[in-house]
Formats: structure tokens, sequence, C-alpha cells
């Protein structure tokens, strides 16, 4: 029996690690302030959507950053964009950035392991190992609950280009289904060659050609 715990305390490091790596990889290549200053240059110059595609990640790299936030409502506004604001949960899950709730995560694992080992062997302080799984599985539900809400922005991709078409079949001479503004932030479904399906804010779906758009985590 504790071979198999401890085989799945392993797992799930591995898992974890597995995680950890791959939300901190953007932030070895990108840096909060780098991309808010490419975004300020972007806006400066007109172009919204890449004002606001730099914004994004580097929303996500700096959740909760005040200046972003505000720049990122005033391009949103001078675009003629309806505001996109996070809900209260969202923020509070949002309030660490991706990588160190990961490495939370880990650390939440490891815990459960502890105190599901110790229980086993620590029976005069019962208080100890119960703690630790406690304070483990809130470490996990917190990653979890993070994963969450960071998901639909693993498909998330914004307008780069000014009346956008989206067609109703990924061809050139497709017939047009509706027409994006640049800035728009809408949702990756599929993609096909040179275009990718995508879903606007309103519900409706349409092909659009994959160099008019920027996907927010690249």
């Amino acid at each position: 029996m504790r071979a198999v715990k401890v085989l799945l305390l392993t797992l799930g490091l591995c898992a974890g690690w597995t995680l950890a790596t791959a939300l901190h990889a953007p932030e070895q290549r990108y840096s909060a302030d780098g991309l808010y200053n490419l975004a300020n240059a972007y806006a400066r110059a007109g172009k919204h959507g890449l004002a606001v595609l730099n914004y994004e990640r580097a929303a996500l790299l700096a959740p909760g950053d005040a200046d972003i936030d505000s720049n990122l409502a005033q391009v949103r506004a001078a675009a003629h964009l309806p505001p996109d604001p996070h809900g209260r949960f969202a923020r509070i899950v949002l309030a660490l950035p991706p990588s160190i709730s990961a490495w939370a995560g880990v650390m939440g694992i490891a815990l459960i392991g502890i105190g599901v080992l110790g229980a086993r062997t620590l029976s005069r302080s019962r208080w100890l190992p119960a703690s630790s799984i406690l304070l483990g599985t809130a470490l996990v539900v917190l990653t979890v609950c993070q994963a969450m809400v960071l998901w639909p922005q693993m498909h998330a991709a914004v307008v780069l280009v000014n009346e956008t078409q989206a067609r109703v079949s990924p061809a050139p001479m497709g017939d047009t289904a509706f027409v994006l503004a640049e800035g728009e932030t809408v949702t990756l479904s599929a993609q096909r060659e040179d275009f990718a399906l995508i879903r606007a804010r309103d519900g409706r779906s349409g092909w659009v050609a994959r160099a008019n758009l920027g996907a927010v985590i690249p």
C-alpha cells in the first residue's frame, strides 16, 4: 500500500512539474514590462489590434496590474469595443502569476502525499498530517481553479486587421458571413490551411485568414 502511495505521489509531482514548466515557458521568452511598452507603442500608433494583443499577453504575466488593465480598457474604448472585465472569482484566482500558481500546485500535491504517508506513521500527532493534507488540497484547488479560468485564453485570439471578413468556408473567395472589428477578441475552434474557424463574442462562427489573427498565448 505504501509503495502505491509513493508511486502516486511521484506521478503527481511529475505532472505538476510538467504544468509548471509549460506555464513558466512564456515568461522565459517575454516580460510583462516589455509587452506593456510594446502595447503602448502600438496604441500611440493607432494599431488597436496589436495593442490589445500585447496588453492581453502582459496581463497574463502580471495579473491585476492596474496600468495594464487601465490602458487595455482605454484602447478598447478608443476602438469602440465592448469592455471585457473579469468577474470577482476570476480576479481572485488570477491574483497570482500562472507560474507561481503552478508551483503551488506542485507543493500541494507533495503536501498531500506527505500527509497521507504521515497519517500511517504519526499516530500520536494526527493533526500534523491532517493539516498537511488540508493545506495541500487548498493549493491544488487554487491551481485547478486558475487553470479553469485561463483555459479559454489558450484558444483566444485578437483580430489584427480592421473589417476582417469571416467567411462561410475556408476559401479566399468564400461568401462573407460577417465582419470583425480590429482589436476584437475571438475564440479559435479549428484550423484548415491558411484559415481558422473562430467564434465571436455574440456566438457567430466563421472562417478567418490566420494572418489577420494573433493568438493571445503564442
